[in-house]
């Protein structure tokens, strides 16, 4: 009997802790986290200089992932993540009221306190970015 209580209690616990992160991405939530998961993902990562996007708020950082440039917007908390994530059209063609014409394919990424924009379809640099990110929330 007493051991039915714990093995029910531990997986309620495992529930809710997947409950609890369902939806926010990968485990990587902030800047360094992103870099520091990518290079243990056993990709190339150089620095890229500030970057801006008028339509995201956040401080952005471009970084070099095996030669391809990926934007990281890093917010002040989760919610302001979240509230610039949602202007995003499901394709990424509009993000609010700006409509964009890409040199390449969009991939929208959000964990944490962090939106991820990468432009390009380098097959290394989406598994890398998915695996450290989880799923896309926009984008072709």
């Amino acid at each position: 009997m007493k051991r039915n209580g714990f093995l029910i209690g531990a997986l309620l616990l495992v529930a809710v802790a997947t409950a609890a992160c369902a939806g926010q991405g990968g485990t990587a939530s902030d800047y360094s986290g992103i870099v520091d998961s990518l290079r243990g993902a056993g990709v190339t990562i150089a620095s890229g200089g500030e970057v801006s996007q008028e339509f995201f708020s956040g401080k952005g950082q471009a970084i070099m992932v095996n030669g391809e440039q990926v934007q990281i917007f890093e917010y002040a908390d989760e919610s302001a993540a979240e509230a610039n994530a949602a202007s995003v059209s499901a394709d990424g063609s509009t993000v609010g009221t700006t409509m964009i014409t890409w040199i390449a394919t969009p991939h929208f990424y959000r964990s944490g306190k962090v939106i991820v924009l990468y432009i390009g379809d380098d097959t290394a640099v989406l598994k890398a970015l998915e695996t450290v990110l989880g799923a896309q929330f926009a984008g072709r």
